[in-house]
């Protein structure tokens, strides 16, 4: 495990790894690993991927971007010093941190899902959204998760991982 020097930005997944997040518009205090580019931005000095990800909207391939945050959480897991980031490390970024979360809870753990819910999935994502929002506007910034399409893609993220969708890490 390579600890981050530098704490700033950095969260605590539900399972215990740590990802930064932050706005590409200011250089890094301390590098990274690995960083999942989410915004046009001058490419970093270590290992990067690049994600569709227009500002105010959702990623323009769902798939892609799961795979791309199964990488972060697999990495993150592997102890890599690893960050996602926006023009402003606050919406796009944000919505990407709530999706690793959403991906990082055990799906038998009834932290994912409230009692009760069933059918398809969608009564389900809603409520998983719903803490997975309230948990990264609390550790990463009250503003994370922009838009309502933000939060409808999430809905959709967290109904593919109650489908068995998303690729596993």
């Amino acid at each position: 495990m390579t600890p981050w020097p530098d704490a700033t930005g950095v969260i605590t997944l539900p399972g215990g790894s740590t990802v930064r997040g932050r706005s590409l518009r200011h250089a890094a205090g301390c590098p990274a690993e690995f960083t999942l580019m989410l915004a046009p931005a001058p490419v970093p000095p270590w290992t990067h991927r690049r994600l569709r990800w227009p500002d105010f909207w959702v990623p323009l391939d769902h798939r892609d971007a799961l795979d791309a945050l199964a990488e972060v959480l697999e990495r993150s897991r592997r102890g890599e010093r690893v960050e996602v980031g926006c023009a402003g490390g606050i919406g796009r970024t944000g919505t990407a941190l709530a999706a690793l979360a959403i991906l990082d809870v055990p799906a038998d753990s009834p932290a994912r899902f409230p009692a009760g819910h069933g059918g398809d999935g969608a009564p389900r994502a809603a409520g998983t959204v719903g803490r997975a929002v309230a948990w990264v506007r609390t550790v990463h910034h009250p503003r994370a998760v922009e838009t309502p399409w933000q939060r409808w893609w999430l809905r959709r993220v967290a109904a593919d991982v109650a489908n068995g969708g998303p690729p596993r890490v």
